[in-house]
This record gives C-alpha cells, sequence and structure tokens, in this order.
C-alpha cells in the first residue's frame, strides 16, 4: 500500500495513561517503531510533545475515547498535524486487544490514510460550543428546579401557581422567602406582587373591558365619515336606442327605430312591445 505519512504516530488513550507508537520510514522504504506509555497529567503530555517532536513525528492520530482526548489535543494542535478518529472506525483490531496492539493499529491505518478525520473546530469555536452548551445545561436545571418546587408547594396545598404563573419571577421568588420566614397572612403575602402580579391584586383583570378603555393620556383616534362608509351607487347600464329586431318582428311593428327608455332583457323587451299590439293599426 502506498504510504502517506512516512512519519507518524499512534496514540492510544486511556484514563490515566496514553500509549503511543510512532512509525518511521527508512530509505528502503522499512518501517521502524518505538512505543513508549506516559502519563495523562500535564507534565506528561508536555513530554509526550517532546518525544514526538525529537523524533520528527509530523502528523499524530488518536481515538475519540470519551472526553480524555480533549486535553492531548488542546497541548499538541498548536505543533503538530492531529487527526482524531471515530472510534467505529477502530474496532476491526486483529488478535487481542491491548493497548500497545491499539497503538500500532492506529499508527499503521494513519501512516496508509486509511482513518477518517472527525471535524474538530478551531479553539475558540470550541470554547463557545462548551459555555453555550453549559448555559443551556444550567437553564435546564433551573426549569426542572422548579417544576420540583411547584409538585413541593402543590403537596403542601400552597396554591401559588393558582395565583402566579411564574413562580420563578420576581413576586413568586419575594412570595416564597417570605413563606419561608413564616409569613401567612394572605394580605401580606398579596402585597409583595409586583407588576402584573400587582394588577391581579388590583382586580383590573376582573374587567372584561379595561384592555379596551383608552388611557387618558391617549388622544383619541379622529372618527370616520359617514360618507366613507356609505355604500356606492351600481352604476346605470348603457342604453339601448333600438328594440332588438326579434321583438319587433313578434309584434308585427314596421319600424325598428323607436326609443326604449330603459333596457333589459331579450324576454322584457318582447313583454314590452306585445303590449302595445293593440295599438297599432289592424
Amino acid at each position: 500500500m502506498d504510504i502517506v505519512r512516512p512519519r507518524c504516530a499512534g496514540i492510544d488513550i486511556g484514563k490515566r495513561t496514553l500509549t503511543a507508537c510512532v512509525i518511521t520510514t527508512d530509505a528502503r522504504g522499512a518501517p521502524a517503531k518505538q512505543i513508549r506509555t506516559f502519563g495523562t497529567v500535564t507534565s506528561d503530555l508536555l513530554a509526550l510533545a517532546d518525544w514526538l517532536d525529537a523524533v520528527g513525528v509530523t502528523a499524530v492520530a488518536m481515538e475519540s475515547t470519551g472526553s480524555y482526548w480533549k486535553p492531548i489535543w488542546n497541548l499538541l494542535e498548536d505543533r503538530f498535524e492531529l487527526l482524531l478518529a471515530n472510534a467505529a472506525h477502530l474496532k476491526a483490531v486483529p488478535g487481542r486487544k491491548t493497548d500497545v496492539r491499539d497503538a500500532e493499529w492506529i499508527a499503521d491505518l494513519f501512516r496508509h490514510g486509511l482513518l477518517r478525520a472527525s471535524f474538530i473546530p478551531p479553539r475558540p469555536e470550541r470554547e463557545l460550543r462548551e459555555l453555550v452548551r453549559y448555559r443551556t445545561t444550567l437553564v435546564r436545571e433551573r426549569a426542572s428546579e422548579i417544576n420540583r418546587l411547584a409538585k413541593v408547594l402543590e403537596g403542601a396545598n400552597v396554591k401559588l401557581g393558582s395565583v402566579s404563573t411564574n413562580i420563578g419571577g420576581v413576586s413568586g421568588r419575594a412570595i416564597l422567602a417570605a413563606l419561608a420566614e413564616g409569613t401567612t397572612d394572605p394580605t401580606v403575602l398579596a402585597e409583595l406582587a409586583r407588576g402584573r402580579q400587582a394588577r391581579l391584586r388590583r382586580g383590573r383583570s376582573h374587567d372584561p373591558g379595561h384592555h379596551l378603555r383608552r388611557p387618558r393620556d391617549r388622544p383619541a383616534l379622529p372618527r370616520p365619515r359617514a360618507t366613507l362608509l356609505r355604500r356606492p351607487r351600481p352604476r346605470a347600464r348603457p342604453s339601448s336606442t333600438h328594440p332588438s329586431p326579434r321583438a319587433a318582428r313578434l309584434c308585427g311593428h314596421a319600424s325598428t327605430r323607436r326609443r326604449v327608455s330603459q333596457p333589459g332583457s331579450f324576454t322584457r323587451q318582447a313583454l314590452r312591445a306585445c303590449s302595445r299590439i293593440s295599438e297599432l293599426p289592424r
């Protein structure tokens, strides 16, 4: 097989130790292997980087084992070409599985270009990802704690959720703090409401038309004129100055130039013409 990387290394990562296998190629194309084991603390990882640099390694491949690969990646990304391989692509290790054989297998596949790299974003993007994901986790945990608190209050027959839609808001936290201090007077607890909860306490929400009334400081809108609301008159249909020839024939009328005041369909023209039959000379 073709050799893609003549000087490379494969690292099998564990929780406490890691095993690195370096494969170099001589002038005749024969591989030479060097295997060493290091710890996972920062000083050991720096010693690993110095050793890889000393033997002339230019590219390093490692397996994505949990989150153990992250500190190794952070310390080596500025000095070597790194590749993070998916663990599912490295399962077909022949023979008995050991750390040394795994490191040799990773280095051999990496040497021939048979490993597919996983996408690792740059350091600023990785830090932003961790921050956003941690914030998402905190928001979910906060919502879970609020739901658990609501269940505890319902179990104690404290109907705070019936008067407040958000017990984690300003009003809800103030009422909870007062309850924790021993305050049980509903009037005193109602005085702690703020914002919308305070308006609910004053009873404005029981007026079904309070949201339709105009505030005093808001000017009234101009009323539309009656002419704007008047329906337009229908346009007159164009009149015809002559009855249809068929109506004239039905009535026996000799002249077709008599004016018709209001046009209509053929039936109305015929009935109007026939009504004048008695007026015609015999």
